[in-house]
């Protein structure tokens, strides 16, 4: 059974994910100065573009209810960051490219029975999910993160795990991140709360020093009217592939090589020429790096 990334994971751990700071021109630029932008690329790493037919036609396959990967638009036409990366890549190799709605539970079968050629969706890549298809090289990933008042920010300078001994931190019961606090925040009073929305009221209350979860469902949360400016973003992002995963990519049939690594080509070349980094600002306006 397929499980939304930010809605359920298994283990978790501390560890800092590769991030940078873009340097952009304009209106893009003074937006970047906030908003941390991820880089899954190396910059060692020279891809080669694989002959792809212009005539072929690119199906993707997208679910609609996961905002801001994959949600529908003003006027219903599906957007989101992974949908219009997958447009940006078929732009980028010059291919034409249609995008599917399905329901999240049915994307994979729909891949296997050859009614689409891509799925752009927030599934985790997985061994069971790399035994099954074909994956591009991740190009995001759902860090961990723990969110506070700026006031305890002020009260420390450099942050530590150390820095949380005898601080309240509220988790999501039964989650990685509950798991993680166990094992590497002994030292701090853990708080279980059944579900993320009832963990946050309480750090806005005051009744909890941290929350540490989802970083974006967080960030969602930080940047959104219920907080109302509360909390900010302390730590992190924490990211060690054992415990959060490998991150999310392109899903595609396994016979489908060519077109996966047309696809790692063009994301890579997104990255490089700015294009990536766009989009992360438009629907990232609080990153959850």
């Amino acid at each position: 059974m397929m499980i939304r990334f930010a809605r359920k994971i298994k283990d978790a751990a501390w560890a800092w994910g590769p991030i940078l700071l873009l340097d952009l021109g304009g209106a893009a630029q003074a937006q970047a100065q906030a908003v941390m932008v991820p880089n899954f690329w190396d910059p060692k790493a020279q891809l080669e573009r694989p002959d792809i037919p212009a005539t072929r036609t690119i199906r993707f396959l997208v679910d609609d209810d996961f905002p801001p990967l994959h949600f529908p638009g003003l006027d219903g036409t599906p957007t989101g960051f992974s949908v219009e990366l997958a447009r940006a890549a078929c732009e980028r190799l010059s291919l034409t490219c249609t995008v599917q709605v399905r329901r999240f539970d049915t994307l994979l079968d729909a891949l296997a029975e050859k009614q689409g050629d891509v799925v752009a969706a927030a599934i985790p890549i997985t061994a069971d999910l790399r035994q099954r298809f074909a994956l591009t090289a991740p190009y995001f990933k759902i860090p961990a993160r723990l969110a506070t008042k700026p006031s305890q920010i002020n009260d420390m300078p450099s942050f530590s795990p150390k820095a949380l001994q005898g601080k309240s931190v509220g988790v999501v019961e039964g989650t990685a991140h509950e798991a993680f606090a166990k094992a590497f925040m002994q030292s701090s009073t853990l708080k279980p709360y059944p579900e993320l929305t009832a963990a946050q009221a309480d750090l806005k209350a005051g009744g909890i020093d941290y929350v540490f979860a989802d970083g974006l469902g967080l960030a969602l949360w930080i940047g959104g009217e219920e907080a109302d400016g509360c909390c900010v973003f302390a730590g992190g992002p924490y990211l060690e592939s054992r415990f959060f995963g490998e991150g999310i990519g392109f899903v595609l049939r396994g016979e489908d090589d060519d077109l996966r690594r047309a696809l790692d080509y063009a994301l890579q070349q997104l990255w490089k020429e700015g294009k990536y980094a766009e989009l992360y600002l438009r629907f990232f306006p609080i990153s959850p790096f």
